[in-house]
């Protein structure tokens, strides 16, 4: 089989994108699973988050879009035992250079499908916003992961992401699907957190994570040592949660092969 390829993305900001894309990727990489974690955010947290120098990087994301390398010649190890396709300020640059170019939305797309065979997942940390980098990533991307606090404001944006996946597959990706809804930050004595929590699984059932991520202090202090929570402190609450979405998302895959390997048998009955 080959790799499913989810992006994590929600254009709102600071709601757990990154942290839950390293997470995800280290959990994942600790079953185990061949696992990419793709940083196509400006920022290059991701990048740092992993153990990565995103200031001595031979290649990156950028060179990758721009076409002027090949990903496999930047692809990198993490000491977590995932692989990262690096990413840091140059991809500002990128985006602007791709604006007039043919077919700028497919470009992460043509880089990732000759790696599909190497890896069982391969998950792209998305910037805080729908630009062209987002655009490129739901373009290459089978389903889409979104990471939410429990907010005011979180299902007004929830729906307009929602409504960009509908143009987007409409135009350019008919096969993209919602992996599901992840509430992050989550702090269960919030009333609020509980009422919009609430709201979500009536809206959207079994596309919101059973897995809760919640306020914890060891996955804040994380990044600042260049480690996932796995490695960081697996016994913390942040880490028993992002194992348990790790092994939600490999139920979900599991669960999607069957129904692929069924469908033959059926219809040939």
């Amino acid at each position: 089989m080959t790799a499913r390829i989810i992006a994590i993305a929600n254009q709102k900001g600071g709601v757990g994108k990154t942290t839950t894309a390293v997470n995800l990727a280290a959990a994942l990489a600790s079953t185990p699973m061949r696992v990419l974690l793709v940083d196509l955010d400006a920022q290059g947290n991701a990048t740092m988050g992993s153990g990565v120098d995103k200031r001595e990087l031979a290649a990156s994301t950028c060179d990758v879009l721009l076409e002027e390398q090949h990903a496999d010649a930047a692809i990198v190890a993490t000491p977590e035992g995932f692989d990262l396709l690096p990413g840091n300020t140059d991809l500002t640059a990128a985006e602007i250079e791709l604006m007039d170019e043919a077919g700028r939305e497919q470009r992460l797309k043509r880089a990732l499908d000759p790696l599909r065979a190497r890896y069982d997942f391969i998950l792209v940390d998305c910037p805080p916003a729908l630009s062209l980098l987002t655009l490129n990533a739901l373009t290459a991307a089978d389903s889409v992961l979104v990471p939410m606090q429990c907010e005011y404001y979180a299902l007004e944006g929830l729906t307009a992401l929602l409504q960009t996946i509908d143009a987007l597959k409409q135009r350019l990706n008919p096969c993209l699907e919602i992996e599901g809804v992840l509430r992050t930050m989550f702090d269960v004595r919030n009333n609020l957190a509980n009422a919009v929590s609430g709201e979500l699984v009536a809206h959207f059932g079994d596309k919101v994570f059973r897995t809760i991520v919640p306020r914890n202090v060891r996955l804040a202090e994380a990044p600042s040592h260049g480690q996932s929570i796995v490695g960081y402190d697996k016994g913390s609450r942040g880490a028993v949660a992002y194992l348990g979405l790790a092994g939600e998302v490999i139920r979900h895959q599991r669960e999607r092969q069957q129904a692929a390997a069924r469908t033959p048998s059926e219809t040939a009955a």
